[in-house]
């Protein structure tokens, strides 16, 4: 199917990039592209493929996720990259976001998910873990909402811009 979004599952553990694969390749918009099983795979086959959406993990051997979408975002700003990660921490979800992720979620979110995810972001949008707006104890919608705002507030389009406004005006500090 020309129309299909074209996806790449990058994950150093066989049976969770394999599985998510499975997951993809079975809609009937979508076809899984390639696969990685490390950050400079993903980069190669990334370059190659050239994906829709690409599924990435943090933490992996050679080169880590966080390295692997600034190297991918470097060679094209707009690629539309969703991380799947074992982990929650602010400072992970910081670190993507920092890097260009437009999309975040545990690995342990539903395959219904999953996939919404996917046709949100090749959409154009943002992805919003319901892990996220539950901690803050808002809707998804009010999440995005509350993200709109700051982008019109500080002028940007994207996280990335958003994040460097916030630091520039002494918003936000890293350590």
């Amino acid at each position: 199917m020309s129309s299909a979004i074209r996806v790449l599952c990058v994950d150093d553990h066989r049976l969770m990039r394999e599985g998510i694969a499975r997951i993809v390749g079975v809609q009937p918009d979508m076809t899984v592209v390639a696969e990685a099983a490390d950050g400079e795979q993903a980069v190669e086959q990334f370059l190659r493929y050239r994906p829709d959406v690409t599924l990435m993990d943090l933490e992996m051997p050679t080169m880590n996720g966080v390295q692997a979408i600034q190297s991918i975002r470097s060679h094209q700003p707009d690629a539309r990259i969703v991380v799947l990660t074992m982990y929650h921490g602010d400072e992970d979800i910081f670190r993507a976001v920092a890097a260009g992720a437009i999309g975040y979620l545990l690995k342990d979110t539903l395959p219904d998910d999953l996939i919404r995810v996917i046709r949100d972001v090749h959409a154009g949008q943002r992805a919003i873990p319901p892990e996220i707006a539950a901690a803050l104890g808002i809707s998804g919608d009010t999440a995005s909402a509350h993200i709109k705002s700051i982008f019109l507030k500080f002028n940007v389009h994207d996280r990335t811009a958003a994040l460097a406004e916030a630091l520039r005006r002494g918003i936000i500090h890293i350590p």
